[in-house]
């Protein structure tokens, strides 16, 4: 019996879809909930799984075409048997053995010959060596004669003014023309958004992080048998973050058209690089959350990005969001907005460099941060005050604890 595979109903607010890439072609055996094929939205990657064993009968709409819910892109044959690929045309195979064979067949010496001269051994007509087998005077022989030989005349051009020698260009110079993924065609709308409609200013600073470093060279092992997570940088930041902004709150707002709306919940995203690119995943009630539970949370929702299983709901929302350029090797960056959020923290790579402490040189674990920020309802003083805090938090962790 045949089934109609059908485009799945789309999450909220996504009217279409892009056909991604089949798992299955025309004629193969699937069984029951096995991925058919993968369709990109402009938030999330949707799978679309059979609904019964049997053999995928046809297939009707190609990868990059756009869908809609509802539309029939495939057939599917309830119960039907894999159709056998047809048999390749073998000649192609068996006249490559034939002179791969007849190279093989010639001596050390005369295959050597072949290979500088780039001739084939079947090429020369007959050998004069034992069992007719090429000699090296064969070879020779055959490409001065092919050599000699008149090569055709080119046809007649109209002569052309001379012109100024152009340059050889070394190599290939080769074009790839591709059509943007949906999600990187909608980074591109919401960041031109970003840079429209808010008044984005960025400020800086720079944090030691040799505080947080001993900490977690200290605790490191007990902290991962105790909770089957390691101690990254990421719950220290989120939590420094969360403390800044319950003393800040206007950084945690956002801009509803005429009004300034303060969320009494953090909601906070975490960018994360996929293979679809960069995405912000969102850690719901971040301040409820223990420094376990924000280094497991952010696991789990990396690797649904890496595995592009993240859901609209993991997406949606957020009121304050954190970018790690640094486990790229980023120095320092200026981060864009992320559409309503109001601010963005960035973080950098972590440099020793010597600065002065305590009116001596020392030798510190350094890291420049960024926070952009819409000027439209954040004021430089609450900007630069909110950073030192985050700073002071990660100089003396403590006050993480003693909310201080």
């Amino acid at each position: 019996m045949a089934i109609e595979i059908r485009v799945p109903n789309l999450p909220e607010s996504v009217s279409s879809a892009t056909v991604a890439s089949w798992h299955k072609k025309a004629g193969d055996a699937v069984k029951r909930e096995e991925n058919l094929v993968d369709l990109e939205t402009d938030k999330v990657m949707l799978e679309v799984p059979a609904t019964s064993d049997g053999v995928l009968k046809e297939v009707r709409v190609q990868p990059g075409a756009t869908v809609k819910a509802g539309d029939v892109i495939g057939v599917l044959d309830e119960g039907g048997a894999a159709v056998a690929a047809p048999k390749s045309d073998a000649k192609p195979v068996a006249a490559a053995a034939a002179v791969a064979a007849a190279d093989d067949a010639q001596s050390p010496a005369v295959r050597k010959l072949l290979s500088e001269m780039g001739i084939a051994a079947s090429q020369v007509p007959s050998g004069s060596g034992k069992g007719g087998r090429l000699t090296k005077e064969d070879v020779i022989a055959y490409a001065e004669q092919k050599k000699a030989a008149p090569a055709p005349a080119p046809a007649a051009k109209p002569a052309a003014p001379a012109a100024p020698a152009a340059r050889p260009v070394a190599g290939a110079r080769e074009e790839q023309r591709v059509p943007m993924t949906r999600i990187r065609a909608r980074i591109a709308e919401r960041l031109i958004e970003a840079q429209s409609t808010a008044a984005m200013l960025t400020t800086f600073n720079e944090v030691d992080l040799k505080a947080v470093n001993d900490l977690r060279a200290k605790y490191k092992e007990s902290f991962e048998k105790a909770h089957g997570v390691r101690l990254g940088f990421m719950s220290f930041f989120v939590k420094a973050s969360i403390e800044a902004l319950k003393k800040f709150p206007v950084v945690n707002a956002s801009v509803d058209g005429g009004d300034i709306v303060y969320h009494g919940y953090y909601d906070l995203g975490v960018a994360v690089s996929s293979p679809r690119g960069l995405v912000v995943p969102i850690l719901r009630n971040a301040d409820a959350l223990s420094f376990a539970e924000i280094e497991k949370s952010i696991g789990e929702l990396g690797q649904k990005a890496k595995d592009n299983k993240l859901t609209l709901d993991d997406l949606s929302g957020g009121t304050f969001s954190i970018t790690n350029g640094g486990v790229f090797g980023s120095m320092l960056s200026t981060p864009i907005l992320n559409p309503p959020q109001s601010a963005i923290l960035g973080m950098h790579g972590i440099t020793e460099r010597p600065v002065a402490v305590n009116g001596e040189i020392a030798i510190r674990p350094m890291m420049y941060l960024a926070l952009t920020y819409d000027h439209r309802i954040i004021d430089g003083r609450e900007a630069v005050l909110f950073l030192r805090t985050i700073k002071e938090s990660l100089e003396d962790p403590a006050r993480l604890l003693l909310q201080l």
